[in-house]
């Protein structure tokens, strides 16, 4: 990767459909540059899966983007005015149906079997998983298209414009983009 190709790695976010691997990409770029990561969901859900009153998701969203340097994932509408101008490079799983549909299936039965825990108590289990209105398959299922069209329509809208975006259609090109950075032990990335 040239330097004049190269994303501002300061403050990035990272975007997709529900399942794409947002998390996980999050946790292993934010590794890799030696940053802070955060996860939008651990912000959002409470105990039992309740969701948190929106003034206090805002607030602690405002307190993990206010670092000069950081990862996070995630999609909540709510926190993008917040969010979106601080981002230097938001990146977008946009893999298609069938990656992501196989990706929450096996995310579904790996932690409905396992029952690991996500945050704040908060466990995947396989009768919520396959066999409830709340399944994430029935989420993934009917939201995707939706979200898709929401991310195409927000790149290079002002005020969301600014950033950076890179968007990745398949996941080995995901994978490197990530093998191709140095790591950094400082989490100091410049532009």
């Amino acid at each position: 990767m040239s330097s004049m190709s190269a994303p501002d790695l300061r403050r990035v976010l990272v975007i997709g459909s529900s399942c794409a691997g947002k998390t996980t990409l999050a946790a292993a770029l934010a590794a890799r540059l030696g940053q802070p990561c955060f996860d939008l969901d651990e912000l959002f859900w409470g105990p039992d899966w309740t969701p948190k009153p929106e003034d206090r998701f805002l607030a602690l969203v405002d307190q993990a983007g206010a670092g000069e340097h950081w990862v996070m994932a995630g999609n909540y509408a709510s926190a993008r005015a917040l969010l979106w101008p601080r981002v230097t490079t938001i990146i977008w799983l946009d893999y298609g149906l069938p990656t992501v549909l196989w990706r929450a299936l096996r995310r579904s039965l790996v932690r409905g079997w396992t029952r690991q825990e996500l945050w704040h108590g908060n466990h995947e289990s396989l009768r919520r998983n396959f066999l409830s209105r709340e399944s994430i398959l029935l989420w993934v299922l009917s939201h995707f298209q939706r979200r898709r069209r929401q991310f195409e329509a927000l790149r290079g809208q002002p005020p969301h414009g600014q950033p950076r975006w890179l968007a990745f259609r398949q996941p080995r090109a995901a994978q490197r983009f990530l093998a191709a950075l140095p790591h950094s032990s400082a989490g100091q990335q410049s532009a």
